[in-house]
This record gives structure tokens, sequence and C-alpha cells, in this order.
């Protein structure tokens, strides 16, 4: 199995409004988030890649004109946007793009990550 990861930057602001109010996360506040996509194949293309990581741009135009300086709430329209839930949405995103994906991952801070991977089909 070959593997690639392509990494994506952007800042944002959310809040999870339902946490407890004396929690942190329950007030206004925003991350540096960094997205990690991860394609897998079998075997390569006629190039030798997985995937060309230039057939990831649309991701990169996806992140910046929709996630990139904005309110991850209004964005995603619910009250709890979690790095777990960017991490699904951003998986549908590439799959239905991107057949080789197999993971995304998203982290908000140096120390933390969130990973979307589905479980294999038997």
């Amino acid at each position: 199995m070959y593997r690639i990861t392509k990494e994506f930057h952007f800042s944002a602001s959310h809040q999870l409004k339902s946490l407890p109010a004396d929690h942190q996360c329950a007030r206004l506040h925003g991350h540096n988030y960094i997205v990690e996509v991860e394609l897998s194949g079998q075997e390569l293309n006629g190039h030798g890649f997985v995937r060309d990581y230039q057939e990831l741009t649309p991701l990169k135009r996806y992140i910046d004109d929709h996630f990139d300086h904005r309110h991850l709430n209004d964005v995603m329209g619910h009250d709890s946007v979690t790095a777990e839930c960017l991490a699904k949405h951003f998986y549908d995103w590439c799959k239905e793009r991107l057949p080789e994906t197999s993971a995304v991952r998203v982290s908000e801070t140096a120390k933390t990550w969130a990973e979307y991977r589905p479980q294999p089909k038997p």
C-alpha cells in the first residue's frame, strides 16, 4: 500500500456552545488549523504517483474560500464545530473528488490531532 499526505493551513474561530459556560472552549476563540489529507493506493499511476499533489489544489481553494478567517459555527451551520467534525467534513469533501482519500487529520494546536478514517470494508 502506498500512502501520501499533504498539509493545508487556515485560521478560524469557533465556539463549542454545548459545553458548560465555565469551560474555556465554550467561549469564542480561534485556532491556526492544520488539515492533513492522506491518499492511499495499491498501485501507482503511469507517472509513479498515488495522485499528483497538484490535484489537491481544489482543496486548498475550498479551504481558503470557505474556512480561512471565518467563524466555523457559521460555516458549518451548527453550535459545536470540533476538530473531529472538521476531519469528517474534509474527508467527505475529498473522497467525493479524490477516491484515493483514506484519512483526514485536523490539528487545532501543536499537541492535538483528530482523525477521520473509515473502517475497512470486510
